[in-house]
């Protein structure tokens, strides 16, 4: 398949009005829609100007380009259709921001579960399918998965205390699935996400589905698991593709090294967790200078490749702060808590408008990504508000990535992290 150049993207109108925040988002039906109970319609509308004034700040800092300018990253290439899935102002539940999708690749087609926020600013996971790729032409009506964590009680030894300035991702006040990632193994598809409640609890999500049920959109989940401990902030888990030395494995963290969980069954029983731990919360960062010097986590589950495990991750770099960019590594087949490879340049940086225009500028976040007849195609999230994909033929990306090295991250120079943007 020949790599798809990106060109310029029309407006497309209403939908496109909701995204970048305009007044008549929040102010629908005279309380303000978007965010209800957090203040007047005065003090939303001031919150929709201080996005604005941070969107222009980050797109001057970033030299945004215009759609139809050259793609940077030298690794991907965006498709010239983005944004693929864009919020619909008639379904209430996905009418602000359609974003981060997960992929799996069943059945000659892929398929996607993005995040959806809806008038009620509760997160849940839409459906979309395609044969190519590219164009989702089967795209449910209704939410496909329904959080089961919003905003609501929790027992007070569960309860996690937002930073000071912490940024609400996606602007979902009230809570929900989010950041969903999907994990086919044999005849079972499951699925991991962040269980956020508004602050009462930000947790790691475990369901599944029938391979079959999933097909025919028999939305058949299983009860989910919370399976990251209370009173802890987590996000970003990953489940392997198949078993490792006759294990599950779950892969809950990069630095200051590889953490992975290896299984027997992916039942857990009530109140089982994971032990883990988030550097983001702590103290560790890699080198300083380079352009991952602050790791966020990894982004879609690993790919199986002949030379390693692929995986993709996220990171900001320190010179050019609230920029998401995205790189990629190899792990070894055998032993994934070894990197084979680590890129020494972002692979993907929000230099687009789509990057750019929504609930927060300068960001792309892959949660989902296939290999399709020996082309990669990795789906993330711009700016916080649309889904889109881009691509590399596989043969040729794994090359480079070997020739770029720089297998190790440099654990020696560490500081606090930012209180801001914790969440993310």
């Amino acid at each position: 398949m020949p790599h798809k150049k990106i060109s310029p993207k029309k407006d497309s109108g209403a939908s496109r009005n909701i995204v970048r925040g305009t007044k008549q988002d929040f102010v629908a039906d005279g309380k303000g829609s978007g965010g209800a109970g957090k203040g007047t319609i005065a003090s939303l509308i001031e919150r929709v100007a201080k996005r604005r004034a941070l969107r222009a700040a980050v797109a001057r800092r970033a030299k945004v380009v215009p759609s139809g300018a050259p793609s940077l990253p030298r690794h991907l290439e965006r498709h010239d259709g983005n944004p693929i899935i864009e919020p619909r102002g008639h379904h209430w539940w996905e009418m602000k921001a359609t974003f981060n999708p997960a992929a799996v690749y069943a059945d000659r087609r892929v398929h996607l579960l993005y995040r959806a926020i809806g008038g009620d600013d509760v997160s849940a996971l839409g459906y979309a399918s395609s044969r190519d790729g590219l164009t989702f032409d089967d795209r449910d009506d209704a939410p496909a998965y329904v959080p089961h964590v919003t905003k609501e009680a929790v027992p007070e030894e569960g309860r996690v205390t937002p930073p000071e300035g912490a940024y609400l991702s996606g602007g979902g006040w009230n809570g929900g699935a989010e950041d969903p990632r999907l994990t086919l193994i044999d005849d079972r598809v499951y699925l991991t996400y962040t269980a956020f409640d508004g602050w009462g609890s930000v947790r790691i999500g475990l369901s599944s589905i029938a391979l079959d049920d999933f097909l025919e959109k028999r939305w058949n989940w299983r009860k989910p698991a919370l399976i990251s401990p209370p009173g802890e902030i987590h996000k970003n888990w990953v489940i392997f593709p198949e078993k490792i030395r006759g294990k599950f494995a779950i892969l809950h963290g990069l630095v200051p090294k590889v953490l992975i969980e290896y299984r027997d069954s992916l039942e857990f029983e009530e109140g089982e967790t994971i032990k883990s731990k988030r550097p983001s919360n702590g103290a560790v960062r890699p080198n300083r200078a380079a352009w991952d010097s602050y790791v966020r986590g990894v982004g879609p589950p690993p790919l199986k490749t002949n030379d390693g495990w692929l995986v993709f991750y996220h990171a900001i770099e320190e010179r050019d702060p609230g920029r998401y960019k995205l790189g990629a590594m190899l792990l070894d087949l055998d032993d994934p808590t070894v990197v084979r490879a680590r890129t020494r340049a972002p692979i993907l940086e929000p230099d687009v408008d789509y990057e750019n225009e929504g609930f927060k500028a300068g960001v792309v976040y892959a949660c989902g990504a296939v290999i399709k007849e020996g082309e990669l195609f990795v789906y993330y999230g711009g700016a916080d508000s649309v889904s889109c994909v881009a691509m590399a033929d596989l043969v040729s990306f794994l090359e480079e990535l070997k020739r770029d090295g720089a297998p190790k991250f440099d654990a020696e120079q560490t500081r606090k992290s930012s209180k801001a943007d914790v969440r993310r």
